[in-house]
């Protein structure tokens, strides 16, 4: 191969520091999972003890008027800060990420059959993440709505061609994932935003994958909605809680369904009737988890210090060094992910009709990667705490579990 080793990558890589601030990250088990939950930041381990022992142990309830109840939108400027491009007061903190698509759909397609009726579709593509399409035919099915689908290729995703031709007059709202789960085609967020536009739809963005690996600008793009979670390259942790972003235009326009006391002007009236706080809080429904967040605090801290810009280049860096080491040492293989890293997020996925057992002899050797239909083996790989030479090791172990089928399992 014609390509530097993995060690002078590794040597050259002004962020390989960062790599010693997760747990388990400089042992010799191969993380190719990180798009699917991140490490654990090693800091998040004494913060959390703080937490419990100072905040939860020492103030108890009185935590929540000293700091807790404000958390969900202080952390949310944060997380708009630094990783979403979104000024203060449009990003919270808290529900599933399920949770949240459920009331920014809901909302979107409420204010549209309030102001056009004749906006009754939904549009969205064939290959979005299973719990953006389910959410979507359930809300189609309690409005009386029409679903639009856009058949797109798994090895790519949603291009503007593709919307330009599905929107129209009766479009209500347009769901997006920014990174494609299966394929990590990397979306054009300003225009496919502005083709919805001129439609005369909203768009809600879907953020998982990208959050925290790749660049993002949301208020750049004009974008509505946006949902995303956060144990992937936010690490914040298994069931972590997810964030919503209503741009601050729509913020008193939009109604959320799931109307709970913490979303309420003033949750401690406990009045009779429900009357909405002003701003991003009135997307809050009930009590947010506070623990959670924690750890998410803790990685969004090395996330600016690293700079979102210097993350994406290592990203990038790391996911071509991937489908370079493919290209040269598995010949059976195919990418099934954009070749152009411009068009490519956080993750590569590799195409073989026996990926599902790879995957299976892998995970028995500490490579751990995931899999995903129709035959790929996915490579999600987290700048902060994935080195070159990882990728390397991991990668021959690929190799050598398709040149040894087993037996009986053909090729």
């Amino acid at each position: 191969m014609n390509h530097d080793t993995a060690a002078q990558l590794d040597a050259a890589d002004p962020l390989a520091h960062f790599r010693d601030r997760f747990v388990g990250a400089t042992s010799d088990l191969v993380y190719f999972d990180g798009n699917s939950l991140g490490r654990p930041v090693a800091a998040a381990a004494g913060r959390l003890t703080e937490f419990v022992e100072q905040e939860w142990g020492g103030r108890l309830i009185r935590g929540w008027d000293e700091r807790w109840m404000d958390l969900p939108t202080t952390l949310g400027d944060d997380l708009g800060r630094v990783v979403l491009g979104a000024a203060p007061g449009q990003t919270a903190i808290g529900d599933s990420t399920t949770v949240w698509l459920y009331k920014l759909m809901r909302a979107a397609v409420d204010h549209a059959l309030r102001t056009d009726p004749a906006r009754t579709e939904i549009v969205i593509d064939t290959d979005n993440f299973p719990t953006d399409r389910y959410v979507a035919e359930g809300i189609a099915a309690e409005r009386g709505l029409t679903l639009r689908w856009i058949e797109v290729d798994t090895s790519a995703g949603v291009t503007a061609d593709q919307l330009r031709e599905a929107v129209g007059e009766q479009t209500a709202l347009v769901v997006l994932t920014h990174v494609a789960y299966r394929s990590a085609w990397l979306a054009d967020g300003p225009e496919l935003t502005r083709i919805a536009h001129e439609a005369g739809a909203l768009v809600l963005w879907d953020l998982c994958h990208s959050a925290g690996s790749v660049e993002v600008d949301l208020d750049g793009w004009d974008a509505d909605l946006a949902v995303g979670c956060s144990y992937k390259y936010l690490n914040g942790g298994p069931g972590s809680p997810a964030f919503g972003y209503v741009n601050a235009r729509l913020q008193e326009e939009l109604t959320q369904p799931i109307q709970g006391w913490m979303g309420h002007a003033d949750p401690f009236l406990m009045g009779p009737g429900y009357t909405p706080a002003r701003g991003i809080r009135r997307f809050i429904s009930g009590t947010p988890p506070i623990l959670g967040m924690v750890a998410m605090q803790t990685m969004l801290e090395l996330v600016e210090e690293a700079g979102i810009g210097a993350i994406r280049a290592k990203s990038v860096a790391l996911t071509s060094y991937a489908v370079e080491v493919a290209d040269a040492t598995l010949p059976e293989v195919t990418l099934a992910s954009p070749r152009d890293p411009a068009q490519r997020g956080g993750h590569v996925t590799l195409h073989h009709d026996r990926m599902r057992e790879v995957t299976a002899r892998l995970w028995e050797r500490d490579v751990i990667p995931d899999y995903r239909d129709p035959g790929g083996l996915r490579i999600g790989l987290s700048p902060l705490s994935t080195s070159f030479d990882e990728v390397e090791r991991g990668m021959a172990a690929v190799a050598e579990a398709l040149a040894h089928p087993v037996s009986g399992s053909g090729r």
